[in-house]
């Protein structure tokens, strides 16, 4: 399915690494990528626009004029990706802490289900998976995965995985129309959304629109922006989401 993967960039130019997305539409030519530069301070603008003009068939450059946090970097790029008509549209992290290729089993479970809408990466330790999270991430994930499970009430084991598919569809499409209202925990808004979507009729209860797709492959890269004050935001932003997305299911 062609399908187009949206990569946020920030400040990336020292740890981009252009060979491993350059080999990934080299091996799979239904593969591209828009490259969206937050307006980055460094090269990475540069070094993006070097990659979409030795690959112009599958990679393309948005540019911010300045930085408007990932959130909405990753919203308008998904708007962006849309008008290019493929039949899938996604996003994920430029550290490649999820690689290109476990996009692969999210991408082929659209080919199965005509009823979804949404895959996600889930990153769950199991035996035989090679998942690396510190412990502190992995412990303030799960309270906060626990937290987003009752807001959404749905048995969501990991909203925060950066690595997540659209099928392009004029629901989906809807779901990125207006601004997101949070910055860190955009992930959960846009299930919240889906989910008033299933409310409505538009799409399929969402535990049939929506799957978590645990990943074979995903580990901690160093240069990582969460932290305590990231951690905190992130609580005081699900709060919000309860009382904006909450309210509205009675």
């Amino acid at each position: 399915m062609q399908t187009i993967l949206v990569i946020p960039c920030y400040n990336e130019a020292k740890r981009f690494d252009a060979a491993s997305f350059s080999a990934a539409t080299l091996a799979d030519p239904t593969l591209a990528f828009l490259l969206v530069d937050d307006g980055s301070a460094d090269g990475t603008r540069t070094l993006l626009k070097q990659l979409a003009e030795r690959y112009p068939a599958q990679f393309r450059v948005l540019g911010l004029d300045r930085n408007v946090g990932k959130a909405e970097a990753v919203r308008q790029g998904v708007l962006s990706a849309f008008d290019q008509s493929p039949e899938l549209v996604g996003y994920l992290d430029a550290d490649l802490a999820t690689p290109i290729a476990e996009l692969g089993p999210m991408r082929a479970l659209f080919a199965e289900r005509a009823e979804l809408e949404l895959a996600l990466g889930s990153r769950v330790g199991l035996l035989g998976r090679d998942v690396v999270r510190t412990p502190a991430r992995h412990y303030l994930g799960r309270v906060f995965a626990s937290l987003a499970s009752v807001l959404l009430e749905l048995n969501v084991y990991d909203t925060q995985c950066g690595a997540k598919l659209f099928r392009n569809t004029a629901a989906v499409r809807s779901v990125f129309a207006e601004p997101f209202s949070v910055s860190w925990t955009f992930d959960v808004e846009i299930l919240a959304r889906l989910a008033q979507l299933a409310r409505d009729g538009a799409i399929a209860p969402l535990a049939h629109a929506a799957a978590e797709v645990p990943l074979r492959r995903w580990r901690d890269v160093s240069g990582s922006k969460l932290g305590p004050a990231a951690a905190l935001k992130a609580g005081t932003e699900l709060a919000a989401l309860w009382r904006k997305y909450g309210r509205s299911r009675r």
